[in-house]
């Protein structure tokens, strides 16, 4: 056997059952030239042990960086591509090992799968979680970082990189300094009017200028958004008007 297919077979034993051929070539010439008798040669192995080949959780993807979403599935003129006479149909994405590869090498698809399963494992632990629920923080700490953050950071090495307002974006949270900020703004506006005179006097003040060296709570609610922040924002204004 060819050492590419070899190396195919090793990914068979190791991984789950799930395999990948993968040709890393400039030309799709090159590449075409060897996948048929690389994919002819492993479905002869499938054959001889008796695998089972579902064309239907089997795909081919062509990948292509770029920064712009391609409308097309696949170049023009792309062969067909078949496995013991099954046709494997070309995808835009697929989900290896857990993690959703995009045609474009985005990671967005995978970022809101991502998203879907820690907010099912939120909504599931919430009564334990809770304002209300008696566990001790430690041990609402442990449940997020073996339940929830798992989820949410499973092959990261794989989709850390994206850029980090793609990552807020995907996840659809505020940065950290907004999520602040808008809970500052939302118990001002509260206290302001609270039926108490104490606590309304108590918030009742001007900041004081950014230049002056003293710093008040209320500050927050005019400091300039940082460039993350505003990245995001401008982000989901694009994206909302795109929509």
């Amino acid at each position: 056997m060819p050492e590419s297919v070899t190396s195919v077979l090793h990914a068979v034993i190791n991984n789950e059952n799930e395999t990948i051929i993968y040709s890393d070539q400039l030309e799709c010439v090159s590449i075409f030239r060897h996948f048929p008798k690389a994919m002819d040669e492993l479905g002869q192995w499938f054959r001889k042990w008796r695998v089972e080949v579902n064309p239907d959780k089997s795909a081919a993807i062509q990948f292509k960086y770029s920064k712009n979403r391609s409308q097309l599935v696949v170049d023009r003129n792309t062969p067909n591509l078949k496995m013991l006479n099954a046709r494997i149909s070309w995808q835009r994405s697929y989900k290896y090992l857990g993690v959703t590869l995009d045609k474009n090498l985005h990671f967005r698809e995978h970022i809101a799968r991502v998203r879907k399963n820690a907010l099912f494992y939120t909504a599931r632990l919430g009564a334990m979680l809770g304002r209300k629920s008696k566990l001790s923080r430690r041990n609402k700490r442990t449940l997020y970082k073996t339940c929830i953050r798992t989820v949410m950071t499973y092959a990261s090495p794989v989709f850390a990189h994206a850029d980090s307002k793609v990552l807020y974006r995907g996840m659809e949270l505020p940065t950290l300094t907004k999520y602040m900020k808008d809970a500052s703004k939302r118990f001002f506006d509260i206290a302001g009017s609270h039926p108490n005179a104490l606590l309304r006097a108590a918030v009742d003040y001007q900041s004081p200028p950014p230049t002056n060296f003293l710093r008040r709570p209320r500050n927050v609610l005019i400091d300039p958004l940082d460039a993350l922040t505003a990245a995001v924002d401008n982000l989901n204004d694009v994206n909302d008007t795109h929509d």
